[in-house]
């Protein structure tokens, strides 16, 4: 096992004496969340650590761990020109193609990737994108809508959104599913929301989300894996619904020229009711237009998202 590099970019490349998934873990796509790089830069001290602590540690696979947005993550923005998680998309047409400096840090990123993708001897490959919100409550992960996807967010122990990604576009989930790479191997990609941006404990929930992935990959032990991070996933999703699916996107204007406020008090997963009043732009009240749980509501200057709906996913039978 040996840690491969470490720049300003890479948290860290660790390879593991047995083949197995490549897991692309990023964090800071967003500046102001810094959550889930400081989770990474844990990860790899306590990687660091294992092998003396525990000499029967054996780890499978490829972990590269990456920094998202650096020149937003200097700041503490979102994002400088535009939003990283927006624009997900191949750089094939040269330097011409690299304007903004969000594009700069796509390159970047993707060069990365793909170098790793190209050199590591891997069964599968894995995104784990971490994230935070500007809104307190529940963790939860989102994914694609394939099977293999889902079945590995579930086994992360949080609860899952279906349907995120028809309301949303150029996000990594996005690029990482629309076979970009160049492999045949199995893609699988989840984004993890640990919490809001300024708390503590998000930091250790993005630590718990990363382990639980790595060991439903086989990337290392189930004996290998402190108890410590299934219980704290546990008690911040207790109580939360397990699987809902995505019903309403309430999309702001870039720049806030339409004045969308969102009401104060509301969390990740608060029950709202259909005509509930929860937020005003230039135009007036705006109102919730379905029953459900609110997702993501906007606390910040920057966004493309006023707030998401959610509803308990209903399960149906073809028979």
């Amino acid at each position: 096992m040996k840690k491969i590099a470490e720049s300003e970019r890479i948290i860290g490349h660790y390879r593991g004496a047995e083949a197995g998934p490549l897991v692309v873990a990023i964090g800071g796509i967003h500046g102001n969340e810094p959550a889930g790089v400081l989770a990474l830069e844990r990860l790899f001290d306590m990687l660091e650590d294992e092998p003396r602590i525990n000499p029967g540690f054996n780890f499978k696979g490829d972990l590269l761990a990456l920094r998202g947005n650096l020149e937003a993550l200097a700041v503490g923005k979102r994002f400088i020109d535009t939003d990283l998680n927006r624009i997900w998309r191949p750089l094939d047409g040269g330097p011409e193609m690299i304007i903004t400096s969000e594009d700069r840090e796509l390159h970047e990123l993707l060069a990365a990737i793909e170098t790793a993708v190209e050199e590591a001897p891997l069964s599968e490959l894995v995104l784990l994108d971490l994230h935070t919100t500007t809104a307190s409550g529940g963790i939860f992960a989102i994914t694609g809508d394939d099977a293999p996807s889902l079945s590995l967010a579930a086994e992360m122990a949080v609860p899952v959104i279906k349907g995120m990604l028809s309301g949303l576009q150029g996000t990594t989930l996005h690029y990482f599913r629309g076979d970009h790479f160049p492999t045949n191997l199995p893609v699988r990609a989840v984004s993890f929301e640990a919490g809001s941006h300024d708390d503590p404990v998000s930091v250790d929930l993005s630590l718990a989300a990363t382990v639980n992935l790595l060991r439903a990959l086989g990337c290392v032990r189930e004996e290998d894996v402190n108890t410590y991070h299934d219980d704290r996933l546990r008690q911040s999703a207790n109580n939360l619904p397990r699987l809902t699916e995505l019903v309403y996107v309430h999309h702001v204007s870039h720049d806030g020229s339409d004045g969308f406020r969102m009401n104060t008090g509301y969390r990740n997963f608060h029950p709202v009711t259909k005509g509930d009043i929860i937020a005003k732009d230039n135009n007036g009240d705006i109102a919730v237009p379905a029953d459900g749980y609110l997702l993501m509501p906007l606390y910040q200057q920057q966004g493309d998202e006023g707030f998401f709906i959610v509803r308990d996913y209903v399960f149906t039978s073809a028979f």
